[in-house]
């Protein structure tokens, strides 16, 4: 028996409409659609007429619905994977399913169509050449903090995902270790609502800490530039020095590089947890 085709269909991110011809057919034509939220995904299948039998997969039941998955795969039923929106496997669940289907040498089909991240940075207005994608951020200050250090001397685009009530805390750590630099927030990616707000980090949080702010974010950040990844260096080689040494405690070495830096104190804050944290993996 021949197995079945594991197809990866995008779906829209807002409008309805944001929808590929193919797409509409391969839903209409598989045997069983796999979908984050079934609730959710009616409203989609319904508005096109997809009338197909529909299974959930989620990030909690995706071991338990991923083993049902592969063995209906396996016995020659053609599976959709959709999201919530956009294209599966992009900060949702599914990775695992397309790898145990190429494992177990099932055909698997992307059927492109939106992406949040590629459709925010399209109208961004900042280099589109080199980007990276970091899906969403840690939830814990610290922890976030800590990973945007790291990322502060980056000379790509960085883009992230957030949810609507961390979105300023967000900008003030993008703010305090990566400094005041160029960024855009897009939120409620076409749809009615669509909005783009863009600006240096002091100016967008300015613009947003007094509303109500509804939707899924992604926030895109200018690429560092030679001056931050110089300053970033100078902070680093400082903190090595006082930190080895031993003989200052790292918020006491942390004070004296934020005196002879003139670097925001956060900054150099994320900076020192950074390579605190390195040494203690080595």
């Amino acid at each position: 028996m021949n197995s079945g085709t594991l197809y990866i269909v995008a779906t829209p991110i807002g409008n309805l409409e944001d929808i590929t011809f193919r797409a509409v057919r391969i839903l209409k034509e598989v045997d069983l659609i796999a979908a984050e939220d079934t609730r959710h995904s009616r409203k989609l299948l319904s508005h096109y007429g997809i009338a197909r039998p529909l299974t959930s997969y989620f990030d909690h039941n995706k071991n338990i619905k991923g083993s049902y998955l592969l063995e209906r795969l396996a016995e020659g039923t053609s599976v959709a994977l959709i999201s919530d929106a956009g294209t599966p496997c992009i900060s949702d669940p599914g990775y695992q399913l397309v790898r145990d289907a190429v494992a177990a040498g099932i055909a698997v089909v992307p059927i492109p169509g939106p992406s949040a991240a590629v459709t925010a940075l399209s109208a961004a207005g900042l280099p589109t050449d080199s980007f990276t994608f970091l899906g969403f951020l840690p939830n814990r200050q610290g922890k976030r903090r800590e990973r945007l250090a790291g990322l502060a001397g980056e000379g790509r685009v960085l883009i992230f995902y957030e949810s609507p009530r961390r979105l300023l805390a967000t900008l003030a750590d993008l703010r305090d270790t990566c400094g005041d630099r160029e960024v855009v927030v897009a939120r409620e990616l076409t749809k009615v609502y669509e909005e783009f707000v863009r600006g240096c980090l002091t100016e967008v949080i300015e613009l947003l800490q007094n509303r109500e702010i509804r939707g899924e974010v992604v926030i895109l950040v200018a690429p560092a530039t030679e001056e931050n990844t110089a300053d970033i260096a100078s902070s680093a080689a400082l903190l090595r020095r006082y930190l080895l040494a031993g003989s200052l405690s790292l918020k006491d070495a942390v004070a004296r590089v934020v005196r002879e830096t003139g670097l925001p104190r956060g900054e150099v804050y994320a900076e020192a947890l950074r390579l605190k944290e390195s040494q203690h993996d080595q």
